[in-house]
């Protein structure tokens, strides 16, 4: 893919804003520091080599829509003046002197520094093989295409959001796709009986193999892959992709000393850290969500908004994020949005349409909703944030639950 976010190839002693990180939270960010200060020099550093793309489409619309290129989901970052230096890490981060340095020695100084560093995927001891995938940017994309074709055999380690996905992803190219999970069901620390049970039935259908119950032990690098259970467990495979989870990047503002809480970066009503002029957006920032309090959270929609609210205060125009971010996800011809603690360990009220095929699921501890996930629901994620701040306060009873969203709306 030709890279329309080419670098400058100086660069400058220092700039009024340096974003660290490559994705969504970077892009917003150089955005509204563009709307609030037009002359401001901005540089983002990424130790990716794409710009900001749009980054559900890695597991969805790359895979699922024919038509759909690499392109097509770049985010045009260029476009707001930003320069890029791109496959480069910052290894330090010195609050005291305003300034970054980069892995190829370069120090750069800065007025007001974003950290939006995202997450990374979980890594386990594994052989060195190019088999072997971890998905998570834009080259992990074009690495596991490669190695896909009609009828390969491809193993996913995995039970939660990532490896669903890409297991709906990898069928629709033409994939013998086999996912295996400690768990009893796919999804099942998100989704009660009632969907699990529903999910299986689709994915099996689809002719993707759920194996429950697999807890991996090794994998074994030959002719082909072998994955082995602590039971003993084998299955061989052409191509292993791990959807083990993701691990906030937070080791550059933990060695710069920034205050951290609930493994990421303690940000206040603005997104600033504890160091002067240092913000966090994203991924790694710990902030104060206006209904469920304190949280980091790892979704789309929290990068955008408060990678947005953090240039507007960087730029000079204090901005709050006060925020409680949805998330969503579309699993063949189901799909859902959400807000919240969708997790199984909380009590659920389920709410069904009578074709049974909608949902509005309430996650609550105790009695208070903390967190509603839509199943083929759509356009109420306002309602559902009203109905969790109502339950917060004390005005609204568990009985009343099923009279607040229409399922399949």
């Amino acid at each position: 893919m030709s890279n329309p976010n080419e670098v400058k190839s100086t660069l400058k002693p220092a700039y009024d804003h340096v974003i660290v990180g490559g994705g969504v939270a970077a892009d917003k960010a150089a955005r509204a520091i563009r709307e609030e200060a037009p002359d401001a020099s901005v540089l983002i550093i990424s130790d990716v080599s794409d710009g900001p793309l749009y980054r559900p489409g890695l597991s969805k619309d790359l895979w699922l829509k024919a038509d759909a290129t690499l392109e097509g989901i770049d985010l045009g970052t260029t476009e707001t003046g930003a320069e890029l230096l791109l496959g480069t890490t910052v290894t330090a981060l010195d609050p005291e002197a305003h300034a970054v340095t980069t892995s190829d020695g370069q120090q750069v100084g800065y007025g007001r520094l974003l950290l939006a560093t995202g997450a990374a995927a979980r890594h386990i001891d594994t052989p060195d093989d190019d088999r072997i995938v971890y998905y998570r940017n834009a080259d992990d994309y074009r690495h596991l295409r490669s190695l896909v074709s009609e009828g390969i055999r491809v193993a996913i380690v995995g039970g939660g959001y990532i490896a669903s996905e890409i297991a709906a992803g990898l069928a629709a190219a033409g994939a013998d796709v086999s996912v295996h999970f400690p768990d009893s069901r796919l999804l099942e620390q998100m989704f009660p009986d009632s969907i699990t049970s529903h999910l299986a039935e689709v994915y099996e259908s689809k002719g993707i193999s759920l194996n429950s119950g697999f807890f991996l032990s090794s994998i074994h690098a030959g002719r082909r892959l072998t994955l082995e259970s602590r039971s003993g467990e084998k299955v061989e495979a052409d191509v292993v992709v791990l959807g083990l989870g993701a691990v906030p990047n937070v080791q550059l503002a933990e060695e710069a000393g920034l205050e951290m809480e609930q493994g990421g970066v303690s940000v206040d009503e603005t997104l600033a850290t504890s160091a002067p002029d240092v913000y966090a957006a994203g991924d790694i920032a710990t902030f104060s969500d206006p209904i469920l309090g304190r949280r980091r959270v790892e979704h789309m929609a929290n990068a955008e908004r408060s990678g947005d609210a953090a240039g507007r205060t960087m730029a000079g125009t204090r901005t709050e994020y006060r925020y409680t971010p949805l998330f969503w996800s579309d699993l063949f011809d189901d799909g859902y949005e959400a807000l919240g603690e969708t997790r199984t360990n909380h009590r659920i009220e389920e709410v069904w349409n009578d074709a049974h095929d909608a949902a509005v699921l309430y996650y609550l501890d105790g009695d208070v909703v903390r967190g509603v996930l839509m199943w083929n629901t759509w356009g109420a994620v306002p309602k559902a944030r009203e109905v969790m701040q109502a339950s917060k306060e004390g005005r609204l009873k568990v009985s009343e639950l099923a009279g607040q969203i229409t399922p399949g709306g």
